[in-house]
């Protein structure tokens, strides 16, 4: 699993001109899934994101989580995070997890980021053409792989 977790002052998903969805201040997740991804991958990965300190305290330190801030999260599915670049200028898309794979696992994903920060997180729609608005704070971007776990 890759994610991208983006520190924001706001954001929000809409589609086709409708909003979808949309949060204050908190996270923005990218998750793409692989194939060999697993429930134990998604909690290890959610229970990182959940207590990254990315926000700053009252000196200024980035030293606390979105939990402690009370801060919002917007989940949103990307299978491009999987894209292979090294080879000719179209990305190749094999290593990420086809949609009967991936959408149990990022419903998955969804039900353990709710169960870890005790309320309900916005999201996208899986598959769909969404067009994400947000506004970066920092700018502060931080990608991970679970690939980093072993």
């Amino acid at each position: 699993m890759r994610a991208v977790i983006q520190r924001v002052s706001e954001a929000s998903v809409s589609i086709e001109g409708k909003p979808v969805s949309r949060i204050g201040k908190g996270l923005v997740v990218l998750a793409g899934f692989a194939v060999a991804d697993t429930q134990a991958t998604i909690d290890w990965l959610c229970a990182k994101i959940i207590n990254m300190r990315i926000f700053s305290d009252k000196e200024g330190k980035m030293n606390l989580s979105v939990q402690d801030i009370q801060g919002e999260l917007l989940l949103v599915s990307q299978f491009t995070l999987y894209a292979a670049t090294r080879k000719g200028n179209r990305p190749s898309f094999i290593h990420a997890a086809p949609p009967e794979i991936s959408v149990p696992l990022y419903d998955a994903f969804v039900r353990k980021m709710e169960e870890l920060c005790g309320h309900p997180v916005a999201t996208g729609v899986f598959g769909a053409n969404m067009q994400v608005a947000l506004v970066n704070d920092g700018p502060v971007t931080i990608v991970m792989d679970t690939e980093d776990e072993k």
